[in-house]
């Protein structure tokens, strides 16, 4: 993450969010962890996400991070394991995300919230090289972005965080992609 700059959006008529990445270690393969969504949640049910959600009053996108992903998967971390941040992502369900990169020292197991986990999945570095899918669809001019992992299609804005951590932490290229569209059906 060092000497990468990363960009915030604007927050006009949006409502402010933090997603965490968190970088662990599991039978000695580093990776990171990804969950589904019950499909009897209101908002983004049965969607794959990373852990996280909308920031509480008071509460900036580091604080809300480690507080989501304590909440969502009993992991606990402080402000000291953030490594850093990641691009701001405007979403079309009215939320900007802003996705904290955390290291996680200590083995742990996650403990997820089955009000908010349905499944929780550890993708290792190896399986976030995967080549992006970019569809077109008639909707929007740009580039709806899939990464094909876990055995299933990720769509943005999941993808399009995961697909920036692998760029910018695994392979040290500083890419943007707030030029990613997400599906359709993640629009409300």
């Amino acid at each position: 993450m060092a000497g990468f700059e990363r960009r915030p959006a604007p927050a006009a008529d949006t409502r402010p969010a933090a997603v965490a990445v968190v970088i662990a270690e599991r039978d000695g393969a580093q990776g990171i962890w990804l969950m589904k969504r019950p499909a009897t949640m209101r908002r983004h049910a049965a969607q794959y996400a990373l852990p996280g959600g909308r920031l509480d009053p008071g509460e900036d996108a580091i604080t809300a991070g480690l507080r989501e992903l304590h909440e969502e998967l009993g992991i606990e971390l402080d402000a000291s394991s953030v490594i850093g941040l990641l691009d701001d992502y405007r979403t079309r369900s009215g939320f900007v995300m802003t996705p904290i990169v955390c290291w996680a020292d200590d083995a742990f197991e996650p403990v997820p919230n089955p009000d908010e986990v349905a499944q929780i999945f550890f993708v290792t570095f190896d399986e976030l090289g995967v080549e992006p899918r970019f569809l077109t669809i008639p909707q929007s001019p740009r580039p709806v972005i899939q990464l094909p992992i876990v055995g299933a299609l990720v769509h943005a804005p999941t993808a399009a965080v995961i697909y920036q951590f692998a760029e910018v932490v695994l392979r040290e290229r500083h890419t943007r992609v707030d030029g990613f569209e997400q599906p359709v059906f993640a629009w409300s």
